[in-house]
């Protein structure tokens, strides 16, 4: 036996020697399977089927080291009389055939089957593209809503460019055809984080009475070459069968960011695809497909896709004025069980902060509260107090955006891009 161990040790060393030596790996295989070290042997043999994964020798040596049984002779059959095994191989083949002997595999296969998950799983869409992605269900396609621009809080500014923008030429078809006035193009909502633009945007759609087919850069973008852009093509397909519907960009930096900057051509290519669907080979087409798109960084986005007859219109949401901020804490508050709580005060002295700010505000509060009836013992209602001290440990989320869109207002304003930017700064000496 020790002869044997020094023959596999020698053996071990040749095979790291050269590791793409086929069969003298399968001699070492059989050598460990020979000396009753299956597991060992199954190692080797899977190397050697990744070098040659067509050997039938290699694959032959996996059954068996996997203790495959051999098919048994129908009764009464004279068999040949199996070789003798050689003198390093009989204890362990006895061993293992007696092991082996009376063993249901199908009873076990079909024991485990349900145990064991598959190792692979296949994505839904394969590389040769024979996956279906036409299938209109893989797209959450919102039926009309009941949100309008009256349950936007406040914001007058942003509903009136909206209505004249975008609203108005939309609800009066024959004054649109006098003027000559198209419905091409598409409207950028941009500004800081936590704002409203999602919300916004929905509303839109429940004035339009159009479906809402909200878009993030999760949806789109895919690891396999050409699966980005079909994605992006077939948006724009179940948009135009569900027409009147609004299509929402999400992250539009994200999605479509400059080409300039972009060094993987697949995401030039997915830019590129949403340019054409944009356009559309037949103006017809996008008939009753409003494409609305918001973001963060509008000066990240593709100058193409701002071009007239694209996303050419903007709107500046900006962080919610007075009426807005009372609104939007109403809102949170409607549930939670408060007392003598002062709306307008509270709407007053939380300038500057975003929806979301001002969600994490009345979040905060009723913690506060909570922590303290786990103290006490005795449930309380939240109160003015919980809420002023809430709103002076809120730090605006708004002020890192401006910081950054204060340098672009002053140094990147090419044609008046961001002159409404630029105005609301001045106002509020920001610039």
């Amino acid at each position: 036996m020790g002869a044997d161990s020094s023959l596999i040790q020698s053996l071990r060393t040749a095979v790291e020697a050269a590791p793409g030596d086929v069969p003298l790996r399968l001699h070492l295989a059989e050598l460990l399977l020979a000396a009753g070290q299956s597991d060992a042997a199954v190692t080797e043999v899977a190397v050697a089927l990744q070098h040659a994964p067509g050997d039938a020798q290699a694959r032959q040596l996996m059954a068996r080291a996997m203790g495959a049984p051999a098919p048994a002779p129908a009764p009464g059959t004279a068999t040949e009389p199996e070789p003798a095994p050689a003198p390093e191989q009989g204890a362990a083949s006895a061993a293992g055939s007696e092991a082996r002997e009376g063993f249901d595999w199908r009873a076990a296969e079909d024991q485990v089957g349900d145990v064991v998950p598959p190792r692979f799983v296949e994505a839904p869409l394969t590389v040769d593209g024979s996956g279906d992605p036409g299938d209109a269900s893989a797209w959450d396609v919102d039926a009309p809503g009941t949100v309008r621009l009256a349950d936007v809080g406040g914001m007058q500014e942003v509903k009136d460019r909206l209505e004249a923008a975008f609203l108005a030429p939309l609800r009066n078809p024959e004054l649109r055809k006098l003027y000559g006035k198209s419905l091409r193009g598409g409207l950028l909502l941009y500004g800081p984080p936590g704002c409203g633009k999602t919300f916004i945007a929905r509303a839109v759609a429940g004035e339009l009475g159009a479906s809402f087919l909200s878009v993030s850069v999760s949806d789109v973008l895919d690891m396999w070459i050409g699966n980005s852009e079909r994605n992006m093509h077939q948006v724009f397909e179940v948009a135009r069968r569900q027409a009147p519907c609004v299509v929402f960009l999400d992250e539009l930096d994200a999605l479509g960011a400059k080409r300039s900057r972009t060094h993987h051509s697949g995401m030039r290519n997915t830019v590129n695809q949403l340019l054409t669907e944009l356009d559309g080979i037949d103006p017809s087409a996008n008939e009753g497909v409003f494409v609305l798109a918001a973001t963060n960084v509008p000066w990240d986005v593709d100058i193409a896709l701002r071009r007239p007859g694209r996303l050419d219109r903007t709107l500046l949401v900006l962080p919610p004025d007075t009426a807005a901020r009372e609104a939007i804490l109403r809102y949170h508050l409607r549930d939670r069980p408060i007392e003598s709580v002062d709306v307008g005060k509270l709407a007053k002295i939380t300038e500057g902060l975003s929806g979301a700010d001002l969600a994490h505000l009345c979040e905060a509060a009723a913690e506060s509260a909570l922590l303290d009836s786990a103290r006490t013992g005795t449930v309380r209602m939240i109160g003015m107090k919980d809420l002023l001290n809430a709103a002076k440990a809120v730090v605006p989320s708004t002020e890192p955006w401006f910081a950054a869109a204060r340098n672009v207002a002053m140094f990147a304003n090419e044609g008046g891009m961001y002159d409404d930017l630029v105005a609301y700064l001045k106002r509020k000496r920001k610039l």
